[in-house]
């Protein structure tokens, strides 16, 4: 007692020169870096997010009785009797490194231990340990033993970018720290002195051989038996995987959502935060969005090498499924949500939407197709049909079942070239738009994710929300930190949001898209570019829309003759099919159950 109140004294006594040391006291309110998770609708997990460190906190009752005594064992078996420093071995390792000159022999304690990880550089120095020694002695006089093991053993580097016991032990065995068993709890143990040099993934025999020396250690102090000594040693170990570098099973989803959540709550509370994040997607509608993909990539790669799609539920506007180009692995950039292409004869919707708007338009209206010219410039612009023909005097519906250019340009100098912009700008729309006068044959670049948002909106008769990939995210210890339940609005008269979806139901049934018939009532708009450099498809149901864009990264046009008909509406009439195969069919409400403007 009296040599170690002596030198206890003397390390007080020396706190006089590290004045400058950190004030422990700020541990009280220390949060702790932590790993954020993506989880799909029902929970499947996704994605595992953090910065350097890897860590899940729990609490001393979630870690395993047996990962504790195995711990103290081999790391400071007099925890629970000294003042944060342990005397004897401190004043064995001092004088060893007097001897020597620099640092050869270590005498820390779990407290001392856990000041160098929080505050202190790793420098190997004399100075550098009794500063851990004096802040050692702060950090017991203010908090208990047992709040500072739960600190260090959410603290600690396991290996492999594990840092606490939680998610080491689930990348090591596959379970959380509080079912740890002896065995397995000695192995970890046994890695917080060299965790690479014994990880049971990089030497088997170096891990089991350092387990024999905890579990000599916990016998020696008599924590456990001779015969839980012999069969914790003698059992094998069911070894998990490293998993704080796996890679996303989504990757393009879960790259949309990490960019959504830093909009929201800044990159470092999402990189450090601990999140668990549950995103609108709908696992089994993804695989299903990615397989149709994949198989209609191989069919037509020739002629085009990438394709987009997105999928939202026009209820909710949440986001059930995405692709973002054929292979994530080739190409990181997401076509969904960040390639601009021309929609051409996709974009008509919102010139017809914003006729019958007016009130004087409906979908039997007479409108001609004829020749027209218009000053643009210097020049004149007259607007030509696909085939190069003319029909007349036809009606709306016939003009944008079978896409006829001409009408819908008239239509657009009718309502108003800045009233169409307004109206996607109110569907959610910011790419930049022209008001030119061919912009209602899609003279613009948009996303496949915005198309979807809007086509989403007419499909909900007028009722919007912004599209998102999160329905809501909490911490660690389950505070809600977003909800994100839908609140939509009507931003769109409802009569005329039902006579467009009635109008488009016979693009599918008698116009440019029959090859997207999918055996119930369903409306959609096909849509290609004079170079055949983008093709679409956006269709939609009740229940869900979705966007299917197909095209060359590099611009470069397809053959001739490509069309949205035949290179977009089939991939969205077999993903279509698959997602609904389970959804009851809905009919699409008619105008007359609504008030004509």
């Amino acid at each position: 007692m009296l040599v170690s109140a002596v030198v206890a004294g003397g390390l007080v006594g020396l706190a006089i020169s590290f004045r400058n040391l950190p004030d422990v006291r700020v541990l009280r309110n220390y949060v702790p870096s932590e790993t954020s998770y993506i989880y799909d609708i029902d929970g499947t997990l996704l994605f595992r997010l953090h910065d350097e460190a890897n860590r899940e906190v729990v609490n001393m009752e979630d870690i395993s009785p047996h990962l504790k005594r195995a711990v103290l064992a081999i790391e400071d078996s007099y925890f629970y009797s000294h003042n944060g420093i342990n005397p004897s071995s401190v004043g064995r390792a001092l004088l060893a490194n007097v001897q020597a000159g620099s640092t050869v022999e270590g005498g820390s304690t779990i407290t001392m231990q856990l000041v160098k990880n929080l505050f202190l550089t790793p420098e190997r120095s004399i100075s550098r340990k009794v500063a851990e020694a004096v802040l050692a002695l702060r950090l017991e006089q203010i908090f208990s033993k047992d709040e500072i093991l739960e600190m260090y053993l959410n603290q600690v580097y396991w290996g492999h970018n594990n840092y606490g016991v939680e998610t080491a032990a689930q990348s090591y065995f596959n379970k959380s720290a509080k079912d740890l068993t002896l065995p397995e709890a000695t192995v970890m143990a046994g890695l917080i002195q060299a965790p690479e040099r014994y990880s049971p993934f990089n030497n088997y025999t170096n891990t089991k051989q350092r387990q024999a020396i905890v579990l000599g250690r916990m016998r020696q102090l008599g924590w456990i038996s001779a015969e839980e000594q012999a069969s914790a040693q003698a059992s094998p170990l069911l070894i998990g995987e490293v998993k704080s570098f796996s890679t996303s099973s989504v990757p393009y989803v879960t790259d949309a959502t990490v960019l959504e959540l830093k909009d929201r709550f800044g990159a470092d509370a999402v990189l450090r935060g601990g999140m668990r994040v549950q995103t609108t997607i709908d696992l089994v509608m993804q695989r299903q969005a990615e397989e149709v993909v994949r198989s209609h990539n191989a069919r037509i790669s020739r002629m085009a090498d990438q394709m987009a799609l997105v999928a939202i539920d026009p209820r909710t506007h949440f986001v059930k499924a995405m692709v973002g180009g054929v292979d994530h692995s080739q190409s990181q950039f997401n076509r969904a949500t960040m390639a601009q292409r021309q929609p051409g004869s996709a974009f008509k919707p919102f010139v017809y939407y914003a006729a019958f708007a007016t009130g004087r338009y409906s979908p039997d209206s007479s409108i001609a197709d004829t020749p027209v010219s218009y000053p643009d410039g210097y020049r004149s612009y007259s607007p030509r049909n696909y085939d190069g023909s003319f029909m007349g005097d036809i009606s709306i519906r016939k003009a944008l079942e079978v896409s006829r250019n001409v009408p819908a340009v008239k239509l657009g100098q009718t309502v108003g070239i800045n009233t169409i912009i307004e109206l996607c700008r109110t569907l959610g729309i910011e790419s930049p738009m022209l008001p030119v006068t061919s912009l209602p044959l899609g003279a613009v670049d948009l996303t496949p994710m915005e198309m979807a948002g809007a086509y989403a909106t007419f499909a909900n008769n007028g009722w919007h929300s912004d599209p998102t990939f999160i329905v809501q995210v909490t911490d660690s210890t389950g505070n809600l930190l977003l909800d994100n339940t839908p609140n939509p609005q009507l931003v769109l008269d409802p009569w005329a949001a039902a006579s467009l979806n009635d109008v488009l139901q016979g693009v599918i049934v008698r116009g440019t898209a029959r090859t997207a018939a999918i055996g119930r009532p369903a409306a959609g708009k096909t849509g290609t570019t004079d170079s055949q450099r983008d093709v679409w498809f956006v269709g939609y149901v009740p229940q869900l829309a979705t966007a299917v864009w197909v095209g060359n990264d590099n611009y470069r046009p397809m053959r001739s003759g490509a069309t949205g008909g035949t290179y977009a509406a089939p991939v969205w009439r077999d993903f279509m099919r698959q997602a609904l195969a389970d959804t009851p069919v809905e009919p699409f409400k008619r105008p007359s159950e609504f008030v004509r403007p």
